[in-house]
């Protein structure tokens, strides 16, 4: 088995990184997207965001809106919702940056390397042949192709289409009377 030591992440990993007063997973305001949060999409099921100290261009956190920090904690719909939004995601990641794999997963508790521990999200790391090399190991940097503003403005678009497209579909759903 091949080792790659991410020795940049320590600080993070330490707790040595600034931390705002409120969640990452809960940003201010009620809009769908917000550059300076990296919030991509926000319903009132999951919320998507770009990482703020990424493994790789594009890497995407996933959370369930309500604050819980297992995966045992969910309902069944909150399980369904964030499974689909992970699916969602991933899609328009492969769509936007045409990766050659992904890896998608869970860190459950700090014991586990959840940085943050207090609210259950998933990781999607998108992966192309090649993608870490020697001078992330030699030199401590990590080289990531795109400006996380950038990745931030092409991905976007097509979040913003998902949250139309959802909200068109809940509105066009009959309700049943109680």
């Amino acid at each position: 088995m091949k080792t790659l030591w991410t020795p940049w992440r320590i600080e993070h990993v330490r707790g040595n990184v600034p931390k705002s007063d409120g969640c990452l997973f809960e940003p201010e305001g009620n809009s769908n997207a917000c550059k300076k949060d990296l919030l991509l999409y926000r319903d009132q099921h999951s919320v998507v965001l770009l990482n703020r100290f990424p493994y790789a261009n594009g890497h995407l956190l996933v959370a369930p809106v309500r604050h819980l920090n297992c995966i045992t904690e969910l309902t069944t719909s909150e399980n369904c919702a964030l499974m689909e939004m992970v699916k969602q995601a991933t899609a328009i990641l492969k769509n936007q940056l045409n990766p050659d794999g992904f890896n998608i997963g869970c860190n459950i508790g700090a014991t586990a390397g959840a940085g943050i521990a207090d609210h259950l999200h998933v990781h999607i790391v998108p992966r192309w042949d090649g993608d870490h090399n020697f001078i992330s190991v030699m030199a401590d940097i990590r080289t990531i192709p795109e400006h996380i503003d950038a990745t931030f403005d092409r991905l976007l678009p097509d979040f913003l289409d998902l949250y139309n497209i959802r909200q068109t579909r809940k509105n066009l759903t009959p309700h049943k009377g109680v």
